[in-house]
């Protein structure tokens, strides 16, 4: 059979760890491919994308950061900083978005409300005056 044990691991979780024919990873100078009986060895990983091959044929994709790889006994082990499908990264960055919207509504909100006390302010402040001019001097 010609798959070996992947296992990818980010600091926040499993990104995978299962049999795979093949993975790709991101390399300082260009992409390495790894299959089934490499020889021994590690070496670093940089931010990029990274390929897995299932058993099955099916590809698994995915951004990573930065770490290292070490293959070794039909056996390769990645860990890295951080590890995403694109599906999560979309989710992530929609999170994001909706947070920093909801912080600039909050923001926009509090100047709103600033602003009518300032004007409430101001009317009260006309009215006090009025009234002065209107009463006797030394009352």
């Amino acid at each position: 059979m010609n798959t070996f044990s992947l296992k990818v691991i980010a600091c926040d979780r499993v990104f995978f760890d299962g049999r795979c024919k093949q993975v790709i990873l991101p390399l300082e100078d260009g992409q390495k491919a790894i299959q089934a009986h490499h020889e021994n060895m590690a070496f670093a990983v940089e931010v990029g994308e990274i390929r897995i091959q299932e058993e099955n044929g099916n590809w698994i994709y995915g951004v990573t950061g930065t770490g290292f790889a070490q293959i070794m006994n039909n056996r390769a082990t990645v860990i890295v900083d951080t590890c995403e499908s694109p599906e999560d990264i979309d989710v992530r960055r929609a999170k994001e978005a909706k947070e920093r919207a909801e912080e600039q509504l909050r923001q926009k909100q509090s100047i709103q409300e600033y602003y009518r006390s300032k004007a409430s302010l101001a009317r009260a402040m006309e009215r006090l005056k009025a009234s002065s001019h209107d009463r006797p001097i030394g009352y």
